[in-house]
């Protein structure tokens, strides 16, 4: 079997995804947040009371870690969570004035964190890339 002439494509997909929310990461802790932070004060801006099946659902994680998180949130005073009056067993989360700050500034930080990751490509490069990237993830997926 030959030797490939470059790395796998995966290889160099899963690496250049990692630095990338390495970095991400970095962008965001200086603001003072992290990914899980930022993907629910996004989730909380676009639907701004949302109960918490439908919060995780959107940010993509568990309920049990959604709740871990909101614990914190709530205790640094981003977040207010109280029980749906129309179904006591479901909880409401809506941002606070301190969680619309926060989010402001983790705003900031990833369109920062943006604009430093388009840097030197062209808006023609960034549209064949997206292409190329949602075209390898369908050639994974089973659909």
């Amino acid at each position: 079997m030959p030797q490939p002439v470059t790395a796998p494509i995966g290889v160099v997909l899963a690496r250049t995804a990692k630095t990338a929310a390495r970095a991400f990461d970095h962008a965001l802790a200086a603001a003072g947040g992290s990914q899980p932070i930022w993907q629910i004060l996004i989730s909380l801006k676009t639907t701004p009371v949302a109960n918490q099946r439908e919060l995780a659902d959107a940010v993509g994680i568990q309920g049990a870690t959604l709740t871990h998180h909101l614990n914190g949130m709530e205790a640094a005073g981003l977040v207010t969570r109280r029980r749906d009056p129309e179904n006591r067993r479901v909880h409401l989360v809506e941002l606070t004035p301190e969680g619309e700050q926060l989010f402001l500034r983790l705003a900031s930080a990833a369109i920062a964190h943006d604009e430093r990751m388009r840097k030197g490509l062209t808006d023609t490069e960034i549209a064949q890339l997206a292409d190329l990237l949602h075209r390898l993830a369908a050639n994974v997926t089973d659909s």
